[in-house]
């Protein structure tokens, strides 16, 4: 009983933070003119708000903060000292913007605070490759660059309305309940004081008008960062758990975050195949191909939850499976779904 008040706090907490902050910021950034300004490579055509990552900040370290009561939870203080670096990133790129080298020295920072001071990190690749075991240095090493992958996946899968809190709202009630039945109570806190955060933000950011916003780099990179962490603790606690569940681990935690790592990898190596930088600003991402086939924000960003959704369930229903084979198939399955669009449109212009 006294755990599920204190999922509850974390939630609603959360969830009332960010619902009574929003409006405020809203207020301050049309006063200080703190605006997303549209160009050619942004999907908005009017000036709007683009600081809610501020108000989903807030609304999951204090909702976590205060329903953990006199719980341990070593790893909170090394989740908010990241946090707090990648919200300091996320704030200048929003007003004075930040070059791409150092946002990228930032994240692995984060990553290294993460791995090494709070030992947060993959200790065990459970049998891909047959690699079990890893060493200090390759668990370190492995553990930034997963940390850097999901951050950036998030941050650059944020490109229209409520896509980025959609697939938010997705992975952190899907870990919530998984660190639930492997019997960390301090993870599913924070799950869901993240989950609790992003539902008035989507309601804001789909359906504002007058209080429209968007979460900018401050949102995306924090909830990144968040979801990276829980990837990682996910694996590491599975290794507790008997063997079924620990063998297909890797491939569940990859399916529930595999949408934006699949579609950063595949606009990188596009780039990248054009002689262009993986970092340069393009329309190739999957909710634009979406958009050039006529589908609204909300219907797009439906389309992409559904899928990935329909992704974490296969891997569910593969569990017996050998890992590699899993892992292929996912590899398949996102290949389908991102070729599907550029078929259709390929199709649309030789009529």
């Amino acid at each position: 009983m006294e755990q599920s008040i204190q999922v509850f706090i974390a939630f609603f907490l959360s969830l009332l933070l960010v619902y009574i902050t929003i409006p405020v910021i809203v207020r301050l950034s049309k006063e200080k003119k703190l605006f997303d300004i549209p160009n050619e490579r942004k999907v908005n055509k009017t000036v709007i708000p683009n600081l809610g990552g501020v108000s989903i900040f807030l609304g999951v370290s204090i909702g976590t903060l205060l329903s953990i009561n006199k719980m341990e939870f070593t790893d909170l203080r090394y989740i908010l000292a990241a946090l707090i670096i990648m919200f300091y990133t996320g704030i200048k790129d929003d007003i004075l913007i930040i070059t791409p080298k150092k946002k990228f020295i930032l994240q692995v920072l984060c990553g290294l605070i993460l791995a090494v001071l709070g030992d947060i990190r993959f200790t065990n690749l459970h049998g891909i490759l047959g690699i079990n075991q890893i060493g200090w240095i390759s668990s370190i090493l492995f553990s930034v660059l997963v940390f850097v992958a999901i951050i950036n996946s998030i941050n650059l899968i944020d490109g229209i309305d409520g896509l980025a809190s959609g697939l938010g709202l997705l992975i952190s009630l899907f870990f919530g309940i998984s660190f639930y039945y492997f019997g960390h109570l301090e993870y599913v806190l924070l799950c869901f004081a993240t989950f609790g955060g992003l539902i008035p933000f989507f309601m804001f950011n789909v359906f504002g008008k007058k209080n429209k916003i968007f979460m900018g780099d401050t949102g995306s990179l924090i909830l990144g960062l968040l979801f990276a962490i829980f990837v990682v603790k996910f694996n590491e606690f599975s290794l507790l758990q008997p063997r079924v569940i620990n063998s297909y681990a890797p491939a569940v935690s990859m399916a529930v975050v595999f949408v934006p790592l699949f579609d950063m990898v595949r606009v990188f190596c596009l780039r990248l195949i054009h002689k262009r930088s993986p970092f340069s600003a393009d329309k190739n991402h999957i909710h634009h191909k979406l958009l050039e086939l006529g589908y609204s924000h909300l219907k797009s960003t439906i389309l992409i939850v559904s899928a990935n959704l329909i992704i974490i369930a296969l891997m569910f229903a593969s569990r017996n499976w050998n890992i590699h084979l899993s892992i292929f198939m996912l590899i398949g399955i996102g290949l389908i779904f991102n070729y599907i669009p550029d078929l259709i449109l390929k199709k649309r212009a030789s009529v």
